[in-house]
């Protein structure tokens, strides 16, 4: 007699956003690299010790070497049936301390973290203070000269709108084709010793966030003029604007995506 074999169950395939935050002090960035450490690294290891291998993942942004993050975001098809709240604690039990995850969420097929993202928000701290801070070493810019936070506050106004910020980027083969950007707000203001500069837009070009502080700070120390922000960006030219601001200041502070 000829038994009718069972299919087995169809597996599902789940679409999950992975939140995660970390120190990037220790890391070169977020994307895997040859003989460098690196934030996708230690997470792929630590999915892999769970799944037993690693599926493709998609972050929402590099980050180079020093930048942290507040708020990273990851897309990540699997089939394993793991529920996102045991998924959270098994990752971070494999996680180096540096890194965390947040939280775990199932999310439509079709999102990404990278290409479904409105926009990002950037947060850029400056210890504004003659002795430094040895907590504070890798995570914020130590810096003695005096910030008039309110001319500074006035200044970064031009940043906001749709710009060509092709003065404001590092044009390397990652920067190719359009590089106009909206920022929707930029905010500088102090608390105590710290000062933060905070950035909003829709996207943002290769050290971006850094020239654009550089720069104010640069105003601050008198080598740029108060009024020179729109010039310098008409003038399409890196050489225009102020230095690059270092990493260590640099968080990713919060990723938009549209989930209702």
């Amino acid at each position: 007699m000829q038994h009718t074999p069972v299919n087995p169950t169809p597996v599902c395939e789940r679409n999950l956003l992975i939140t995660l935050r970390f120190d990037g002090s220790a890391f070169h960035g977020w994307q895997i690299q040859h003989n460098a450490l690196t934030v996708q690294q230690v997470f792929q290891e630590a999915v892999a010790k769970i799944l037993g291998s690693c599926p493709d993942i998609k972050g929402c942004s590099r980050t180079d070497s020093g930048v942290h993050a507040n708020m990273f975001c990851i897309s990540m098809r699997i089939t394993h049936p793991i529920p996102c709240e045991r998924f959270v604690a098994a990752l971070n039990s494999h996680l180096p301390l540096n890194v965390v995850v947040t939280s775990v969420r199932e999310v439509p097929a079709d999102f990404h973290a990278r290409y479904s993202a409105l926009g990002k928000r950037y947060v850029y701290k400056v210890l504004n203070s003659q002795v430094r801070d040895p907590f504070l070493q890798g995570r914020a810019l130590h810096y003695r000269r005096p910030i008039d936070v309110e001319m500074l506050s006035r200044a970064s106004k031009a940043y906001i709108g749709a710009h060509d910020f092709t003065s404001f980027c590092t044009l390397d083969k990652r920067e190719i084709g359009d590089f106009v950007r909206t920022v929707s707000d930029f905010s500088v203001w102090r608390e105590g010793d710290m000062v933060y500069f905070s950035v909003t837009a829709d996207g943002f070009l290769y050290n971006m966030v850094r020239i654009m502080v550089g720069t104010l700070l640069y105003i601050n120390e008198g080598g740029l003029s108060e009024d020179s922000i729109p010039r310098v960006l008409c003038a399409l030219d890196r050489s225009a604007a102020g230095p690059t601001a270092p990493a260590c200041g640099l968080y990713l502070d919060k990723v938009f995506y549209d989930l209702t």
